[in-house]
């Protein structure tokens, strides 16, 4: 009964986890199907690379370590964090190639979808490991559940997010910008391992973790609410050209655009969806070069023409 309870508070806090920072993104949210490609490779693929890549260096180190409980430590401090946001972080290396992935917040949510998924096999893990002692295992649930799977969510959103931050930069910058993410990932890792290692300093951790998830809070409300001044930046030239009429042009990056009564309900959920893209596609099409710079071209025009579409059905425009 306990393997099913524990797969069950394996997968049903990390999956919702991901369904409320996939929400938060609310003015241009990543495709589903791609959110749960990364959720899926922390889930196996980067779980399965970590076992292997734990095994070969805790070999190697304890050629230079005899004692078991510095093995143990240097293994939870030194070798997890460095394995593990590197198995989990090389997928975004994949992700950050698909034009949906342009900006801090989406970095964010990749990069926490594949530490949710890796939270969610490692907590599956550590529940069935410990099923002897009923009162042992729910301890274990709820610390796990409320921090040691928030860590990986933050430590590889925050690699995801430099990424994001690099997108459109120039390479030497990317690299270095990539690198500091990462190393700010493993730092987030090995400082929650280290806490949690010695009694005395458990409480630490937490208070370490709770800091930690404020300032990733924070950090992702400043990258929408950039978000939401770049939309009112590049919506307000297609006023200028009598694309959008302009009382629509505060309404469209702002909450209020979900609520009715602004304009026609028939076209109001397409037209939020085609004005937020057409937004985004600008910026990303002045970032970019090459085929990229023509097919988010090709993108501006589609939108434009689907916008005076729907605005002229209701005699807007």
């Amino acid at each position: 009964m306990l393997i099913i309870s524990s797969g069950l508070a394996a997968i049903i806090p990390m999956s919702l986890y991901l369904y409320l920072i996939w929400k938060m993104d609310k003015y241009d949210r990543e495709p589903v199907k791609l959110v749960l490609a990364n959720y899926l490779w922390g889930a196996l693929g980067a779980v399965i690379l970590a076992l292997m890549g734990s095994l070969i260096l805790t070999f190697f180190v304890q050629i230079f370590i005899s004692d078991e409980f510095d093995i143990d430590l240097f293994g939870s401090v030194i070798i997890a964090p460095f394995v593990e946001e590197i198995t989990k972080g090389v997928f975004l290396l994949i992700t950050i190639t698909s034009r949906k992935f342009d900006n801090i917040t989406d970095g964010i949510v990749y990069g926490g979808a594949i530490g949710l998924g890796f939270g969610m096999t490692e907590n599956f893990l550590y529940f069935i490991s410990n099923m002897d002692n009923v009162s042992d295992w729910i301890s274990i649930v709820i610390v796990r559940t409320l921090f040691s799977g928030v860590m990986h969510l933050v430590a590889t959103a925050t690699l995801g997010a430099f990424l994001g931050l690099s997108k459109f930069m120039i390479s030497p910058l990317r690299l270095v910008l990539g690198l500091i993410g990462l190393a700010i990932a493993m730092l987030i890792h090995s400082l929650w391992n280290f806490f949690v290692s010695f009694d005395e300093t458990v409480f630490l951790g937490f208070i370490f973790m709770i800091v930690s998830v404020i300032i990733f809070v924070m950090v992702f409300k400043l990258s929408l609410s950039s978000e939401r001044k770049m939309i009112l930046k590049e919506l307000y030239e297609e006023v200028e050209l009598g694309l959008i009429p302009k009382f629509h042009l505060n309404l469209l990056s702002s909450p209020e655009r979900d609520k009715t009564g602004w304009i026609d309900e028939k076209i109001r959920i397409p037209y939020i969806k085609y004005a937020t893209a057409l937004a985004f596609r600008k910026k990303q099409m002045r970032l970019s070069k090459g085929s990229s710079k023509m097919f988010y071209q090709a993108e501006i025009d589609n939108y434009k023409n689907q916008i005076s579409n729907l605005l002229n059905q209701i005699n807007y425009i």
